[in-house]
Formats: structure tokens, sequence, C-alpha cells
């Protein structure tokens, strides 16, 4: 048998989801990347109770959707695997480069959101793009392996990190959240280890008090 596996390049459409209006009175723009099993139309549920004069919601749509089991009856996405991740990766990049376009926002000075596999792609697009950035807020998700310290000696001192997880987070625990905490630390100069009560969710109330 003579299987070989080839690349090409086309053009393709992705939804994305925002929440409020941009206008002249808004005074924050939150970038943020939902976990594995979401639509982006339903995860902008955990920023409804932002102001909706102040805050402006980006919310792009993993590409990849499936049915939930058991029932698969309901709809959710998926950002990466490990197949053809680097590929998948600048694919994510040059996707979100457009959402930026579209929207004709700079993508210094904003809010970067993102949780549980939301995280790795937030992480390379920002590392990617050498962004500048007024707080990053990582909930929850694990950090790509492939970044280092070198990544993000472009950014100013005042770019503040969080690092946020339940203290019974079912993946985020032992070991790993040593290693986790400890990477995150080595990357980045200004740096909040957040620790809330909870499984592996998204904790919208420690969002609302960040970004206030």
């Amino acid at each position: 048998m003579n299987l070989s596996e080839k690349e090409i390049s086309y053009k393709t459409i992705n939804s994305y989801s925002t929440l409020n209006k941009l206008t002249s009175a808004t005074q924050k723009i939150i970038f943020t990347c939902h976990g594995m099993g979401y639509l982006s139309r339903y995860f902008l549920k955990y920023f409804k109770e932002l102001n909706s004069s102040k805050y402006y919601v980006i919310a792009p749509q993993a590409q990849s959707k499936y049915y939930i089991a058991p029932k698969m009856k309901y709809v959710g996405s998926s950002w990466l695997t490990k197949e053809n991740t680097l590929t998948e990766t600048n694919n994510i990049i040059n996707y979100f480069d457009e959402i930026f376009k579209e929207e004709k926002i700079n993508k210094k000075h904003i809010n970067y959101v993102g949780y549980s596999q939301g995280v790795s792609v937030i992480m390379r697009f920002i590392a990617k793009r050498k962004i500048q950035f007024d707080k990053l807020l990582i909930m929850s998700g694990g950090i790509p392996k492939e970044l280092h310290p070198n990544n993000f000696m472009y950014l100013k001192k005042k770019s503040t990190v969080y690092y946020i997880y339940g203290d019974k987070d079912e993946y985020i625990n032992g070991e790993f959240l040593n290693d986790e905490i400890k990477k995150i630390q080595s990357l980045f100069i200004k740096v909040k280890i957040i620790c809330f009560e909870g499984k592996h969710k998204f904790n919208e109330k420690i969002i609302k008090e960040i970004i206030k």
C-alpha cells in the first residue's frame, strides 16, 4: 500500500460571538477563549452581568464541532488535539487576526481570558503575535509545553498574569499543578495565583472582580 498525506490551503469561514456594543463609552475590551465542549455564544453567558455600556466581549469559536455524548443531541467544539497541532495552531492564530481586523481594534491593552482548553490557544496567540496586554487571565487550563521565558521578553512590567484554578479540579492538581505554577512564574514577571473553592469550572465571579 502506497499511502501519503498531503496538505492544501483553502479559504474557510468561521463565526465568532460578541457581547454588548463597542462604542465611545466602552472602557474595556475582553477577548476570551472558551473551553472544550462549548460554543462561543453560550460561553458568553458568564460575562452577561458586566456593565453593558463599559465592557465589550469577543469570543472566538473553536473550529472543530462534534455531538456531545451520551445523548448526542447538543453540539460542542474543540480547539486543538495532538494531531497536526502546529498547523492547526497557525490556522487559529490567523483566524484570531481576522477577528481583530473585522472589529477594527488593536490587539494591545486588552484583557485576555482563557478557560480550560482555551488557555493553550490564547497563550500561543499572545506569544506568536507578541501582544502587549493589560491582564491575562488563564483559568483551569494547561500551559503549552513549548513556551519559554524568551517568548515573553517583549512584555512590559505592568502586564499582569492571573493563574486561576479550583481546589477540587479533577485535572489541575497534584504534581501537575505544582509544575504549572512554577512554569507560569518562570514565563512572566508579574503573576498572581488564585485558588477558588470548586471543581473544573469557569468562575465568573473571580473574572468579574479582576477585570472591574
